[in-house]
């Protein structure tokens, strides 16, 4: 399966089927996702270990272990952690396009487009 090393920390993908996704993505203390939306999926967060904050549509939300939030399609999203442990969580993608060049990035820390 397919996995990355981007520089706020790690992603595996654990199932990828035709109308869905499952990811494992880990956010290193400090680290943050880029504010980004999918015109092809909605994703489901479901917070294993750790906590953060996830931004949605501009709105912050608190999440932690036991948690999870639902990110609608089309939906302004990042995850951030603010804390000094690791944060895991697991991604459900659902939708009809899984492809990384899905991902339409407002704000990067990194760089990234």
């Amino acid at each position: 399966m397919d996995s990355a090393t981007p520089p706020w920390g790690t992603w595996h993908v654990l199932d990828d089927e035709p109308d869905f996704k499952v990811k494992r993505i880990e956010v290193l203390p400090g680290k943050r996702l880029s504010y980004q939306k999918h015109e092809r999926r909605s994703e489901r967060w479901e917070i294993v270990r750790g906590e953060g904050t996830v931004i949605l549509d501009g709105t912050p939300h608190s999440v932690k272990a036991g948690q999870g939030i639902s990110i609608p399609r089309g939906a302004l999203h990042r995850m951030e952690n603010r804390s000094s442990n690791p944060l895991l969580f697991i991604e459900v993608q659902r939708g009809d396009y899984f492809g990384e060049d899905d991902i339409v990035r407002i704000d990067d820390d990194y760089g990234r487009e």
